[in-house]
């Protein structure tokens, strides 16, 4: 299982690192350069869509198919929840005949709802849950 941690670099800001070697920069909305949290969910949840919906698409439409999954959402920031999420895949379906596209959208469909572990996760409502370590770090 890949390690994942995340290094305070700065006044709210931060390294997210994984033991694979991969990095992303973690800040407030006013930092250049950074995703927030939030957007980070979002692309999660928008690459997971990607991905699950991968292997139906490119035996329909060919291994190199061109797609963008876009997704949005406002927080609530009474709550400090986002809740509302909407993803929109799009792809070019002009090859295809009117029974073809249903076909695939049906079939994306259900890839997504049985195989995208992030969309799964965040319609069931996982518990989550926090402790705190008293540790000496490196400075």
């Amino acid at each position: 299982m890949t390690d994942l941690w995340v290094e305070r670099t700065g006044v709210r800001r931060y390294t997210g690192r994984s033991s694979r070697g991969a990095e992303v920069l973690v800040g407030n909305e006013d930092v250049e350069g950074v995703f927030t949290p939030g957007e980070l969910m979002k692309i999660a949840l928008a690459a997971c869509t990607g991905m699950a919906s991968d292997q139906p698409l490119s035996r329909r439409l060919g291994e190199d198919y061109p797609a963008t999954i876009r997704v949005s959402g406002a927080a609530d920031r009474e709550r400090e929840v986002y809740p509302h999420l909407e993803e929109k895949l799009e792809i070019d379906l002009s090859g295809l005949s009117e029974a073809d596209v249903k076909r695939v959208l049906t079939v994306v469909e259900r890839a997504v709802d049985q195989v995208c572990t992030v969309g799964r996760t965040l319609k069931s409502g996982t518990e989550v849950t926090f402790s705190v370590a008293d540790t000496v770090l490196p400075k």
